[in-house]
């Protein structure tokens, strides 16, 4: 099927295509079969490496389960807190007064500048010279801020494009039937803008949930990354512990997007009926004000 961006390959390019497919998964797997070599005559292949997290249930409770919850804490905390931020600042940004849109402009393109683990850091520091805060809830609060500060600066970035990208029309319609400006935004621009950002949404949350390992390897906080010294400590397998983490992360993650999916499909589907009357109203304010405005209501 060719679309703008997309023509269907021919014969040749098919041909091509599955070439291509098979020198890469060769390659693919010649590097793997190289780093389990590797890795066999490290010993970090042998059984006793990788059975403790089979056969000993506390590096599950005392060490991964804990530190599960402490990531997902922070990012869920982070989550509630930058969204919403994110998505004030985002519509202030388009915002008809400069009085507004200016500083809200300089302080979202500020904080997107700056890398999350320097904020982190930085809101660390803060804590300790306000003394608000005790040292044990510190790393948690010193990851949630800077997690927010940033993230809220990106999203707020992602919800201005996603309403920018709706057409004019929309708002031309909205205009024509009197709604004033906070009533477009509320009421038509930003229900069909959320459909649109969802994808870009949730590779954000995703983002979020990762960058909480920042917190546990330069901040000490409790997170399932730091986990991998205790384990490593106590059961002297690093790599079989990296591994495991890798996995837990991909499967939190993996749930999280496919969730956001079904959302996102359930979303599309049940505003096909109100996309339909949104265009149609413009449809008639574009063929002439009259032929729109002119009906009974």
């Amino acid at each position: 099927m060719s679309s703008v961006l997309y023509d269907t390959p021919g014969p040749k390019a098919r041909v091509r295509n599955w070439i291509y497919t098979v020198v890469f998964v060769v390659a693919v797997g010649l590097v793997l079969w190289w780093a389990l070599g590797l890795m066999a005559e490290k010993g970090q292949l042998a059984a006793d490496k990788w059975s403790p997290f089979v056969t000993d249930s506390e590096i599950w409770t005392t060490f991964l389960l804990p530190g599960l919850g402490e990531t997902l804490k922070a990012g869920l905390i982070a989550m509630v807190i930058a969204l919403p931020l994110g998505a004030l600042l985002g519509i202030a940004r388009l915002s008809d007064h400069a009085w507004v849109r200016v500083p809200v402009g300089t302080v979202v393109e500020f904080f997107r500048a700056i890398p999350v683990l320097i904020l982190m850091i930085f809101s660390s520091a803060l804590y300790v010279l306000l003394g608000t805060v005790s040292s044990d809830l510190r790393p948690l609060y010193a990851v949630v801020t800077g997690l927010v500060l940033y993230n809220a600066a990106v999203i707020a970035e992602i919800v201005r494009a996603g309403i920018l990208s709706l057409p004019r029309g929309q708002t031309d319609a909205a205009q024509a039937i009197g709604m004033r400006k906070g009533q477009i935004m509320t009421y038509v621009l930003v229900p069909q803008a959320v459909t649109a950002m969802l994808p870009a949404l949730v590779s954000q949350l995703v983002v979020i949930l990762k960058d909480t390992a920042l917190g546990g390897a330069f901040l000490g906080f409790a997170d399932l990354m730091s986990m991998n010294r205790q384990i490593s400590a106590n059961y002297s397998n690093t790599i079989a512990t990296m591994v495991v983490i890798a996995l837990i992360y991909i499967a939190v993650n993996f749930t999280l997007t496919t969730l956001a999916s079904w959302l996102e499909k359930r979303l599309r589907q049940s505003k096909k009926g109100t996309g339909a009357v949104v265009e149609a109203d413009v449809a008639e304010v574009d063929a002439g004000g009259a032929a729109g405005v002119g009906k009974a209501p």
